[in-house]
């Protein structure tokens, strides 16, 4: 198991600052990161659809940041302390693991192989144009997903303001409030944010050789990399999760798009905001750099899985079951306080119904992960949102 000693995963150089809502003073740092997520699109994919139909989400939630939070106008955080993002790019530099420079390496050697055997029927170009369509075929899956959740959302939408009444959303969502334009936020956060996180594998597709030839022995050894990545995960999530929170223009300009909507299937892309996905991709995940084959199958079990483990209003499609809230607590991070900031799972939970074999298969590090939570922060499982957030499924589940 890992050492869970504050000095590391709670290391801070600048101020800390727990952040997990947007304020009207923080509008031009949010102006400055939607001109970046912007830039990452269009250096990532040039002016393709993707980049277009980006610009144009940027634009909606730009202008759902002015309705919800209104504008405050004052010098941006990250000129008043710039070096907040060298701070932030220490951070990520920091929390690397050894399996991420395993997928970058083996990358690298495939490549370099490639070029040493120019002779060798590699089928680079062919493989390249495959791994394009796997690209935009997870897109197009998901988001069809994305959108039949949106369609029940729309549907039910006085019952998703009925629930989030009754939660720590009250703050944000009245009586008077127009809940079809949340729920449509919360549809363009969800699109947008997998957009960009899709610009790391675009790029690598684009600028990386992959060999027909070396096809199942990098594949199998992907398969061993991303085993030994799922023992190590919880771990590098926690450290960038907590940053994302008490690191205040990390919260700003990576994670906080993520809290901005609400709590729905509708905003979740494997628990990234918009710039986060591709700041974690690039440097911090080893997925983006697998053969596009199992790059392709990991983003869409790892996106899908995530979508449906986001829907935390009870009785709108994917309606989650109730086992697996039992021993899966993000819920509770949603809907009050920071804690937990892993991944929050305890399999073995006295009197929980774990029926899911596979979970039952995971390593340690992630059947009870929770732990890390509790030696570092003092978390209790058995608290009050988590016990509310039960009554509200028992209420309203069908």
């Amino acid at each position: 198991m890992i050492k869970s000693d504050p000095a590391i995963f709670h290391r801070l150089y600048g101020t800390r600052k727990p952040r997990a809502v947007y304020y009207k003073r923080d509008f031009l740092d949010y102006v400055v990161m939607l001109s970046l997520t912007t830039l990452v699109m269009i250096l990532s994919y040039g002016w393709g659809p993707m980049s277009i139909l980006g610009l144009a989400l940027c634009a909606f939630t730009l202008s759902m940041f002015i309705v919800r939070h209104g504008i405050e106008l004052r010098v941006p955080l990250i000129l008043r302390r710039p070096q907040d993002f060298l701070y932030m790019l220490l951070y990520k530099l920091q929390n690397l693991g050894p399996m991420y420079f395993a997928a970058v390496g083996l990358l690298l050697l495939e490549n370099a192989l490639i070029i040493a055997t120019p002779n060798l029927p590699h089928h680079v170009e062919l493989v390249r144009k495959i791994a394009v369509y796997l690209l935009y075929i997870h897109f197009l899956g998901i988001t069809i997903f994305r959108t039949a959740i949106l369609v029940d959302h729309l549907a039910k939408k006085e019952l998703v303001r009925e629930i989030l009444l009754q939660t720590s959303w009250r703050r944000a969502i009245k009586e008077n409030t127009n809940i079809t334009l949340e729920i449509l936020h919360a549809y363009c956060t969800g699109i947008l944010t997998h957009i960009v996180l899709l610009a790391p594998w675009f790029l690598v597709i684009s600028y990386s050789r992959f060999s027909i030839i070396f096809l199942p022995v990098v594949c199998l050894l992907n398969v061993r990399i991303y085993r030994r990545w799922a023992k190590a995960y919880n771990a590098w999530y926690y450290r960038d999760h907590w940053l994302g929170h008490n690191a205040e223009l990390e919260f700003i300009f990576l994670h906080g798009t993520h809290h901005d909507a609400i709590p729905s299937a509708l905003i979740a892309v494997a628990e990234n905001g918009f710039l986060e996905g591709f700041t974690r991709f690039t440097i911090g995940s080893p997925n983006t750099f697998y053969n596009p084959l199992v790059t392709f199958a990991i983003y869409t079990m790892e996106v899908k899985l995530d979508i449906q483990l986001h829907q935390y209003i009870p009785g709108i499609y994917p309606q989650l079951p109730r086992r697996v809230l039992e021993i899966f607590q993000h819920s509770t991070h949603h809907y009050g306080p920071l804690e937990p900031y892993g991944t929050a799972m305890k399999l073995d939970k006295p009197g929980s119904s774990v029926e899911d074999k596979k979970a039952a298969r995971l390593p340690e590090e992630l059947r009870n992960s929770i732990k890390l939570d509790e030696d570092l922060t003092g978390f209790q499982w058995d608290n009050p949102t988590y016990r509310k957030i039960l009554s509200l499924y028992d209420k309203y589940h069908t």
